[in-house]
């Protein structure tokens, strides 16, 4: 209990300093406007997708639907990126001249689908606003006997050993880091994708690792050295990411219990985002109480400003899995969240299939509004120009937005667009509510409604810097301040609270995060006459303890104003 009660404390203060770093990134209720949500779709024995084999027109087209439907539900549910496996065990799921296809795509191995499955998820992903990312299998080759284990046994025998009946990469052999570089920068260069995620980037969990694990970590740190200037060079705007064991090492308080990232299978991955070589990270935090928060915790204290969204045991809700409970995921992502953390679901199929209620809880909960994946500042952070000349044209019924081109900035050589819609006069960009398309190519999006909106539009690059919007009529400016709720000293105005909001009261707390007062929840208007004066976050609190941030009110000497 005492540690449990710690871990609190602990997520109550960072919470605070979460809020206070990102006030202009929030919206009414505690959203993000920038923060990762991801999840993995899983290739290998086709346990995400495909179930259709593409051996016929007919099959290619039923696989291709399956894909986009699985797509549909992720952007229903403001997912923004997807790490979709394409180097399976030495084989992959698009066109190689290194590898041969995945058995998984066809049902039989090295054979051809008939497409490029990797280019149409890009496409398709792309279409919907959502990055995608090429997960690669780094080291397993999958039984030491199957076909894409062969071929690779033939070109490189030197950089291969056998564990039990499977092949592994060796992670000691020189040959290994260009070669796994090979690889990445191989789709890098012929495909479209947003990152590049490392998957098993460490030392097999059955290898007799040799006591200098400093070493042991050195082999696996050239790997990802290697793997980071070959994708560099090639654009440097893709980001390369990896999913470490989900505890780095002991802590002074927690132990990992023997299973952890930098000891255990020498992933020295805090090290790799101190030096620059990771630009995001997805812990497999696949667990729950005090093997979780505190680890979760360490990750955001050592992130280093790079992007860490921890991966979520989804998968134990399922009753062939385990015994966890939708609270118990609930809490996770709420904590994440609160400290300033993304969150990743392992694995799609159970998030898609609304696995006890947690796609539910997601469209119409927590992730009811959509989010950015957060900018690569530390790789180039000047914004591109501003797009201009924004009108709208009624077509049929529609309205079509479109406006003049903007210009990049950075090495990325070209921009998309984020398109905002508001009733206000002023569209605000900050308000992630007023966000209805992300990523858009070219200079026109058709809307679909016959309502008067005011629009928005900003250009984003590929290192994820948003310009100043392109509006029609006023400007309003961004603000270094926290947003204000208006007042006069005796009332509060809070935002129109939608239907969604279960909240019976409001709570005022101070800058250190102490509730100093509670109001019922019974109208937009507060009364805030006894607060003392200051400075005070407000909250929502609902019935099942649920608490949303509305805002900020500065409270003055009402006898001043």
């Amino acid at each position: 209990m005492k540690k449990k009660l710690i871990i609190i404390a602990i997520a109550a203060i960072l919470s605070l300093a979460a809020d206070a770093q990102n006030e202009m990134n929030l919206n009414f209720d505690g959203t993000p406007k920038r923060e990762v949500r991801a999840v993995w779709l899983t290739t290998v024995k086709s346990l995400d997708w495909p179930d259709t084999k593409a051996n016929s027109q007919e099959n290619i087209r039923r696989q291709q639907k399956e894909l986009t439907d699985i797509l549909d539900k992720l952007q229903k549910a403001g997912v923004n990126l997807v790490l979709m496996q394409s180097r399976v065990r030495a084989s992959t799921i698009y066109h190689s001249d290194i590898e041969p296809w995945d058995q998984n795509i066809t049902g039989s191995p090295g054979k051809y689908p008939g497409y490029d499955p990797l280019q149409f998820a890009i496409e398709q992903c792309h279409a919907r606003g959502m990055q995608i990312h090429s997960w690669v299998v780094t080291l397993p080759i999958g039984p030491w006997n199957s076909y894409a284990a062969q071929q690779l046994r033939k070109k490189h025998p030197n950089i291969l050993r056998k564990i039990g009946s499977d092949g592994y990469i060796d992670p000691e052999h020189p040959e290994t880091a260009p070669y796994i570089a090979s690889i990445c920068a191989e789709i890098v260069r012929k495909y479209d994708v947003d990152g590049i995620h490392l998957d098993y980037i460490r030392y097999p969990d059955a290898w007799k690792m040799p006591s200098n694990r400093a070493k042991c970590r050195e082999n696996i740190t050239r790997i990802v050295r290697a793997i980071n200037t070959a994708i560099k060079q090639e654009k440097p705007w893709v980001m390369l990411s990896c999913s470490p064991v989900g505890k780095h090492d002991d802590l002074r308080r927690y132990s990992s219990r023997g299973w952890n990232a930098r000891t255990a299978v020498a992933q020295d991955a805090q090290q790799w985002l101190k030096d620059g070589l990771m630009d995001a990270e997805f812990p497999m935090i696949y667990f729950r109480g005090d093997n979780f928060y505190p680890f979760a915790l360490d990750w955001k204290e050592n992130s280093y400003g790079r992007i860490m969204a921890p991966g979520l045991g989804i998968y134990f809700m399922h009753p062939s899995e385990g015994k966890w409970k939708l609270i118990d995921v609930q809490r996770q992502m709420n904590y994440l969240r609160q400290i300033g953390l993304g969150h990743t679901y392992f694995r799609s199929r159970f998030f898609t299939e609304n696995t006890k209620g947690l796609y539910d809880f997601t469209i119409n909960e927590f992730d009811r509004y959509p989010a950015l994946v957060p900018a690569m500042s530390w790789l180039h952070k000047t914004p591109p120009t501003a797009p201009s000349n924004l009108r709208i044209t009624e077509v049929d019924g529609k309205q079509l937005l479109t406006w003049n081109a903007a210009r990049s900035r950075s090495e990325s050589p070209n921009v998309l667009y984020n398109v905002y819609a508001s009733r206000e006069d002023v569209v605000d960009v900050n308000d992630v509510r007023n966000l209805i398309a992300q990523l858009v190519e070219g200079t026109s999006l058709t809307i679909d409604t016959q309502k008067q909106y005011n629009y928005a539009v900003c250009a984003i690059d590929r290192f994820g810097n948003e310009s100043e919007a392109a509006r029609m009529g006023r400007t309003i400016q961004k603000s270094d301040t926290p947003h204000l709720l208006p007042n006069d000293g005796r009332s509060v105005r809070l935002p129109s609270r939608p239907s969604v909001l279960d909240a019976e009261f409001v709570v005022f707390k101070t800058i250190a995060g102490t509730p100093v007062a509670t109001r019922p929840y019974n109208s937009d208007v507060i009364d805030i006459r006894t607060l003392p004066c200051g400075f005070y976050s407000v909250h929502s609190l609902g019935k099942k303890g649920k608490t949303h941030r509305l805002g900020w009110i500065k409270k003055e000497d009402a006898n001043k104003k």
